[in-house]
C-alpha cells in the first residue's frame, strides 16, 4: 500500500455508533484506495451515553451526543467525527462542517413488541423518550400510555423483556446496521413519518481543514446530502427543540425535493401536516413549508416552536 495519511475518526462507543464508524472508514478507505489501517477509530464516551435515567430533552438535548466529539475535533485530537444525523443539533459550531453524508438507507421506524399499531392491546404501555414517536402514537392510539425508555438497542429490548413496557420503537436503519433486521414490525414511513435526518450517517470535520474536506467529498452522497440539508433547514425554520414533536419525510424527484412534514401537540391530539416541492438549490423551500405548518397550527402546537409564522 502506498504511503497514506493517518486520519483519526472519532465515534461514540455504543455498538451502533461503532458499526457506523466502521462503515464510514470502509467507504473512505475504498474511495481513496487505502488500507483500513490508515484510519484510526477513536471511541469517545458521550454525555448522552453516561446519563440513561432521564429523557434526553430534560438534560441538554441532542448536544449530549455531539459535545465530546465537538471538543475533540476542535482541539485537533481527532480529524473527523461520525454521527447519526437525526442526533445532531440543527445549529452547529462555525468551526465544524458536515463533510459527507453517506447513502441513506431505510428511513422507517420499527415497532417492537406487537405486529402493528392496531395490534397493540388496549391501554398498552409504549416505551419511548422521543416526543415525535410519543405524539404520533397518541394521535393514532390515544388509549395507549407512554413510558420513558432510553438506551441503546440492546438496552431497550432488554427493558422490554423485563416488562418495563409492552412495546417500543427503534429505527430500521440502526437495526439493519447491527444485523438485526428481523426485530419488530416495520412501520411504513409514508404513514408513520420518521424523524428528520433518520437513517443518515454524517461525517464532520474542521471547517478550515480543506484537505480533509476534499477527502470526504469522495464519499458524499449528493441526494442524501440534499435531503438532510432540507430536513435540517425545516427544523431550523420551525424553531423546534428536543421537546417539539416533528416528523419529516423527503425524497428526490426529477431534480426537486419533495418534503412532507407534520408537527404535533405533545399529547398527540393536534396534528398539522403539509408538503412542499422545491428545487434542490432552493434554500427558501423548507422555511416556506415551516411557515405554512405554523400558520395552520393551534396554540397547543405553536407553543412548542419558536419559528416564524
Amino acid at each position: 500500500m502506498p504511503a497514506t495519511p493517518s486520519l483519526r475518526l472519532g465515534t461514540r462507543r455504543s455498538p451502533l455508533a461503532m458499526a457506523q464508524a466502521h462503515e464510514a472508514r470502509a467507504r473512505l478507505c475504498a474511495a481513496q484506495g487505502w488500507d483500513e489501517s490508515a484510519v484510526e477509530l477513536v471511541p469517545v464516551v458521550a454525555s448522552g451515553d453516561k446519563i440513561q435515567d432521564r429523557p434526553l430533552a430534560d438534560i441538554g438535548g441532542k448536544a449530549l451526543w455531539t459535545r465530546e466529539l465537538d471538543i475533540w475535533l476542535r482541539e485537533g485530537r481527532i480529524d473527523i467525527a461520525v454521527h447519526s444525523m437525526k442526533d445532531v443539533e440543527t445549529e452547529r459550531p462555525e468551526q465544524i462542517a458536515i463533510g459527507a453524508i453517506l447513502p441513506r438507507v431505510d428511513k422507517a421506524d420499527v415497532l417492537v413488541g406487537a405486529a402493528s399499531l392496531a395490534a397493540l392491546p388496549q391501554g398498552a404501555r409504549i416505551g419511548t423518550s422521543a416526543p415525535r414517536r410519543a405524539a404520533q402514537l397518541l394521535h393514532r392510539r390515544p388509549d395507549c400510555h407512554v413510558v420513558p425508555i432510553r438506551g441503546n438497542v440492546a438496552t431497550r429490548i432488554g427493558k422490554l423483556a423485563a416488562g418495563e413496557a409492552d412495546a417500543t420503537f427503534l429505527a430500521a436503519a440502526g437495526l439493519a446496521r447491527l444485523g438485526e433486521d428481523d426485530v419488530g414490525a416495520r412501520l411504513d414511513p409514508e404513514e408513520w413519518l420518521p424523524a428528520p435526518g433518520q437513517a443518515a450517517i454524517g461525517i464532520e470535520c474542521r471547517s478550515d481543514d480543506a484537505a480533509t474536506r476534499d477527502l470526504l467529498a469522495a464519499i458524499d452522497h449528493a441526494e442524501s446530502h440534499a435531503e438532510i440539508t432540507a430536513e435540517r433547514a425545516l427544523l431550523a425554520a420551525l424553531g423546534g427543540s428536543c421537546h417539539s414533536p416533528i416528523a419529516a419525510l423527503s425524497r428526490i424527484e426529477g431534480g426537486d425535493i419533495v418534503l412532507r412534514a407534520a408537527i404535533y401537540s405533545e399529547d398527540g391530539i393536534h396534528r398539522i401536516e403539509d408538503e412542499a416541492r422545491f428545487a434542490i438549490a432552493d434554500t427558501s423551500g423548507p422555511a416556506a413549508l415551516a411557515r405554512q405548518l405554523l400558520s395552520a397550527a393551534p396554540e397547543a402546537i405553536t407553543a412548542l416552536f419558536d419559528g416564524v409564522r
